[in-house]
C-alpha cells in the first residue's frame, strides 16, 4: 500500500520552521490583533482540525487567518486593514477654520479690488467727460454729469450773478429724462432703418424750425438760434423722435427792438461743427438771419452722421464724426478753417445712397445746408417740408 505524503507548511515554533501535515492536512496562515498589535502565525493543520472550519475563518479588522494546500503557501505574511479612525479622515479645528477663511479672504480680497477698479475706471471717464475738448465756450459749466439735482441746486446757490442786496436768483430748466441718451451715443450702438431714419431728421428739422420760428401771443415765444448743434446735443425718445437739447449757447431775437442778447465773444461752439463764415470771422453779427443760417450748416452735418448709420439690404457705414478723415480727433478753429473754408471741402456722400430715394433725398438736403454762401442754404421749414413729403411717399409705397 503506497504511503500518501503531507504538505510542508512554515512553522515558526517548529525545529528548522518546517513543519509537515498528515495527508490531507493543510497549511495554516493567520495574523491576530492582541494589545494593538498584529501577532502572525504560521503552523499546519491536521485533517481534523482542517474539518472544524474555524481555522480557515477570519473576523474583520481582528483576525485573519488562511488555510491552502500547496507545499510552503503560507510562506506570506497577512495584515490586518484596521479600521480607519475619525481622526484619520477628520481635520482639525485649525485646519477646518484656515480652509473656511483663506478662500473667504480672498473672495473680498478680489471684491475690493474690482470695485476699486471699476471706480477709478468711472472717476476716469467723469473727468473725460466733463470738458469735450472740441468745445469752445465762454464760461465753464457748473453742472457735472456725476452730480444729483441736489448738489447741482447747492452748487448754483453757492456761485453765479446776483443783486446788490446779497439775494441770489436761480433760473432752473428741468427736462425730460430720455434713457437712449444723445444721437452721437445712439448712433454708436445701433444702426437705423430708413423709416427710423427719416423719423429722426424729420423731428430733427421740426425742433429746429420751430426755435428758429417767432410765436406772437400770450403762450409765444421769441426766436432762438441754437449755436451749437451737434448729434451730442440731440436727444432720443422712446418713440424714435428727437429733441433738441442744451440752449446753453443759444441767443434770441426781439422782433420789437430788432435786437439780439448776444455776448461779446461770438465764436462758440464745437469747432467741428462751425460755420464757414464762423470760422472766418465773416458771420454778419447784427443779422439774426446769420445765426439761423450757421445751425442749418451744423444740421447738415448731423444728417450726415444720420445718413450714414441708415441700413439698406443690409448695407450701412460706420460710425464717424464730419470731417474724420480730415482732421484730427481734437482739431483747432484754424484746422476748420484751412478744411472748410479755404479747401472748400465737405464730408463724402457716398454713391450708393442715389439708390436709395430716401438716402437720395437726405443727401441732396446736406448739400444745400452746406452752400458757402450763408443766404443760399435752406431753412429748417423748408428741410422739414421736403423730408415730410419723402415720408408721405414713403408710405403711399408701402
Amino acid at each position: 500500500m503506497t504511503k500518501q505524503y503531507g504538505l510542508k507548511c512554515v512553522c515558526q515554533l517548529c525545529v528548522n520552521h518546517t513543519c509537515e501535515t498528515d495527508a490531507d492536512g493543510a497549511c495554516w496562515n493567520s495574523v491576530m490583533l492582541i494589545n494593538g498589535k498584529e501577532e502572525a502565525v504560521k503552523s499546519c493543520l491536521s485533517p481534523s482540525e482542517l474539518k472544524g472550519q474555524v481555522f480557515c475563518y477570519s473576523s474583520r479588522n481582528v483576525s485573519k487567518r488562511n488555510c491552502c494546500f500547496t507545499d510552503f503557501c503560507n510562506n506570506e505574511t497577512l495584515h490586518l486593514k484596521p479600521e480607519p479612525s475619525p481622526e484619520g479622515f477628520g481635520w482639525s479645528q485649525l485646519e477646518l477654520a484656515a480652509v473656511i477663511l483663506v478662500p473667504s479672504c480672498l473672495v473680498c480680497v478680489g471684491v475690493v479690488l474690482g470695485v476699486c477698479a471699476i471706480q477709478s475706471l468711472r472717476c476716469t471717464h467723469i473727468k473725460a467727460r466733463k470738458q469735450d475738448p472740441e468745445e469752445l465756450l465762454d464760461d465753464q459749466t457748473l453742472a457735472s454729469p456725476d452730480k444729483c439735482l441736489k448738489e447741482l441746486i447747492f452748487d448754483m446757490s453757492t456761485s453765479g450773478s446776483g443783486s446788490d442786496n446779497g439775494s441770489w436768483t436761480q433760473l432752473w430748466l428741468v427736462s425730460e429724462y430720455h434713457e437712449h441718451g444723445s444721437l452721437f451715443d445712439y448712433l454708436n450702438r445701433y444702426t437705423v432703418s430708413v423709416e427710423g431714419m427719416i423719423v429722426l431728421a424729420l423731428s430733427i428739422a421740426s425742433g429746429i424750425a420751430h426755435l428758429h420760428m417767432e410765436i406772437i401771443g400770450t403762450q409765444g415765444k421769441p426766436a432762438i438760434a441754437h449755436r451749437d448743434i451737434k448729434s451730442k446735443n440731440i436727444l432720443i425718445k422712446k418713440n424714435g423722435m428727437a429733441a433738441i437739447a442744451d440752449l446753453g449757447l443759444a441767443v434770441k431775437h426781439d422782433s420789437s427792438t430788432n435786437t439780439i442778447d448776444i455776448p461779446i465773444n461770438h465764436r462758440v461752439g464745437t469747432k467741428r461743427y462751425m460755420a464757414p463764415e464762423i470760422l472766418d470771422d465773416s458771420i454778419n453779427m447784427s443779422s439774426f438771419e446769420s445765426f439761423k443760417r450757421a445751425d442749418i450748416y451744423s444740421t447738415g452735418l448731423v444728417f450726415w452722421e444720420l445718413a450714414r448709420r441708415c441700413s439698406v439690404r443690409g448695407i450701412h457705414e460706420d460710425f464717424q464724426m464730419p470731417y474724420y478723415d480730415q482732421v484730427s480727433s481734437d482739431p483747432s478753429v484754424e484746422d476748420m478753417r484751412k478744411v472748410v473754408c479755404e479747401q472748400k471741402l465737405r464730408p463724402n456722400i457716398p454713391n450708393q445712397w442715389q439708390s436709395c430715394e430716401a438716402l437720395r433725398v437726405v443727401g441732396k438736403i446736406m448739400r444745400e445746408c452746406w452752400y458757402i454762401n450763408p443766404a443760399a442754404r435752406l431753412t429748417a421749414l423748408r428741410v422739414k417740408k421736403t423730408l415730410s413729403q419723402v415720408t408721405v411717399v414713403k408710405d403711399v409705397k408701402e
